[in-house]
């Protein structure tokens, strides 16, 4: 008997995370039985965190985020999809991507990973809640502030969200952050942004500077406090009756001063190890769980969220998901990607700290600025040789 073929997979610790991944898993076994592909898990924040150097050492397959992409083409530890996929196939996978989700994995030339997973900030309510307090879905900044007043809302002020909350509504005041190699950011949008941010952030329960998104939509629906979520990466599985104890709907950003906020692009990407003895087998297995029907049915039905377009605009998916995807493309396709050189992760690992020292002391904005502005020139020693 012919000795089997087996992958090891990492990947995070959610039901969107790790599900998706064993039932396309089993499936492809199925379909390949000389095949063996075993899916293990990290925390959220390991899988923010921990180099994907390393993990490619240990794992054939590996779901990864994409700021770690400028790292793996400086490193070498990914291999590189165009190599192994036809360009019939990747160029469908880029004409169906759901905003820069795509584009997020692709540098240097080269496609690190295939965009398996969508997800930007979005807003999230409880509409029952809302009904009860006579309250309409907030449609602006101002409005989320006065339901904030009333003890209604809750995001989360974990760092790293912290900080992609900063690059938002810098976006959302029309300054991109990072595009200036001395400063993330103007003076005077990068004031008016933290004096913003800090208005809100003032209104919440001190415990959201301890919970990361799902943990918020986790108290959004195990308990009947906060009716709204102006911004956290978006989760469809709390748009899907059963999944938790109360649905959630998902929405589009308010507007700021008559413009529909931007958030900062996320999701997770598919990647094969360079250092796997069975390269070609990664990347066919990978090509099956990012293929348009695989995304459209047995990753989204089993707590995946698709980061194919045609699975964000089919009628199913959203007829069982509250139409999460339908509600919050425009979000997703306004989303800004954020810097992906290897130094960049230094800085985003860091950075907002700062920004959370600020939300709960205050201080004077200037020099908070100037802090991360120090970090972010540091930071920037790789940018020359990572593209």
């Amino acid at each position: 008997m012919t000795e089997k073929i087996r992958l090891k997979g990492i990947t995070w610790g959610h039901s969107r995370g790790f599900v998706p991944m064993v039932a396309t898993a089993q499936r492809y076994e199925e379909l390949h039985p000389e095949v063996e592909i075993v899916w293990t898990k990290r925390t959220l924040q390991e899988f923010a965190d921990k180099s994907v150097t390393d993990l490619a050492k240990e794992y054939d397959l590996l779901v990864i985020d994409h700021p770690w992409t400028g790292h793996a083409a400086a490193k070498g530890m990914l291999a590189p999809f165009d190599d192994y996929l036809s360009t019939e196939f990747l160029a469908g996978q880029q004409a169906n991507s759901v905003g820069k989700s795509y584009e997020s994995y692709n540098f240097l030339g080269k496609q690190w990973a295939l965009a398996t997973d969508a997800a930007t900030p979005v807003a999230a309510s409880r509409p029952d809640i809302l009904r009860s307090l006579g309250v309409p879905l907030p449609r602006t900044f101002e409005e989320v502030l006065a339901l904030a007043k009333a003890g209604r809302v809750g995001f989360s002020l974990l760092p790293i969200d912290s900080l992609m909350h900063f690059y938002g509504l810098c976006c959302s005041l029309g300054e991109e952050p990072c595009q200036n190699d001395e400063k993330v950011i103007s003076e005077a949008v990068g004031v008016q942004v933290l004096k913003l941010f800090k208005s809100l952030a003032d209104e919440l329960d001190a415990g959201f500077y301890e919970k990361n998104p799902f943990k918020v939509f986790e108290e959004m629906t195990q308990r009947d406090e906060i009716a709204y979520c102006p911004f956290a990466y978006g989760y469809s599985n709390y748009a899907r009756t059963g999944y938790a104890r109360k649905v959630l709907h998902f929405h589009d950003l308010v507007s700021l001063n008559g413009t529909p906020m931007i958030s900062t692009l996320g999701g997770a990407g598919l990647a094969v190890s360079s250092q796997s003895k069975h390269i070609a087998v990664g990347m066919d297995y990978a090509q099956f769980v990012a293929s348009p029907e695989i995304q459209a049915t047995l990753y989204v039905e089993n707590c995946g969220q698709p980061g194919h377009l045609g699975a964000w605009e089919d009628e199913q998916v959203n007829a069982y998901t509250a139409d999460y995807f339908k509600n919050t493309l425009p979000t997703l396709e306004r989303a800004y990607l954020r810097p992906r050189y290897d130094g960049h992760l230094y800085f985003q690992d860091h950075a907002g700290d700062i920004v959370v020292d600020y939300l709960r002391q205050g201080g004077d904005e200037v020099a908070v600025l100037e802090k991360m502005n120090k970090m972010y020139r540091e930071s920037l020693v790789d940018k020359e040789d990572n593209g």
